[in-house]
């Protein structure tokens, strides 16, 4: 999500932006489910940075614990990869209970995954944020290595849990008011979902 970075900064001096991309479950008390792996960024978060030097070790230490993790100057491009590919399928995954796969290769639901993609390059794009890469082809590549994953948004609703919507694509849609992009599927999707948490408060 976007804004996480903000919260923290109000409580300790120096932040570290970061984005981890590894995939997985929890299939039972203490046992987590890895279904696709993948690399970490983490960069200064700019307006209380922490040093590079710092963000090196930290990266450092994870990589030797086998999570692979690159130090950046600027963590934002990955960042956002991330945020634009998990705000295209994450809610709907959640409002229509299917995995990765099946959302994905369903046509009509790949059209909404494509648009709310779109609608969010465009907020990049007058934000000056570097992409790390083609967030249609992450979804491309989710369909081959996750095709039966869970996003957390949809574990989240499964479970009757609170989801990331407000810092997903509440995030993206509050990116785009303050630089004047509209971004009216991405506040379709944060209506949508806090509606379903809605129907099951108590």
């Amino acid at each position: 999500g976007l804004g996480n970075e903000d919260v923290i900064a109000e409580f300790v001096p120096r932040v570290i932006r970061g984005s981890i991309i590894t995939a997985g479950a929890i299939v039972e008390p203490g046992i987590v489910r890895y279904d696709s792996p993948g690399d970490s960024w983490f960069g200064p978060y700019e307006p209380r940075p922490a040093p590079l030097p710092e963000v090196g070790r930290l990266a450092g230490l994870l990589t030797e614990g086998g999570l692979r993790t690159h130090a950046l100057t600027d963590a934002r491009g990955p960042q956002w990869t991330k945020v634009i590919f998990n705000s295209a399928t994450s809610p709907l995954a959640a409002l229509t209970g299917l995995p990765m796969g099946p959302l994905c290769t369903d046509t009509g639901l790949r059209a909404q995954v494509d648009a709310l993609v779109s609608e969010a390059l465009a907020v990049c794009e007058r934000a000056g944020i570097v992409l790390e890469g083609p967030p249609g082809e992450a979804v491309d590549e989710a369909i081959v290595k996750a095709y039966d994953h869970k996003p957390s948004m949809l574990q989240d609703v499964l479970a009757r849990r609170a989801t990331e919507i407000d810092v997903l694509n509440g995030g993206i849609a509050a990116e785009g008011r303050r630089i004047g992009v509209p971004t009216p599927r991405h506040d379709c999707m944060v209506a949508l979902v806090r509606g379903l948490e809605k129907s099951w408060a108590p």
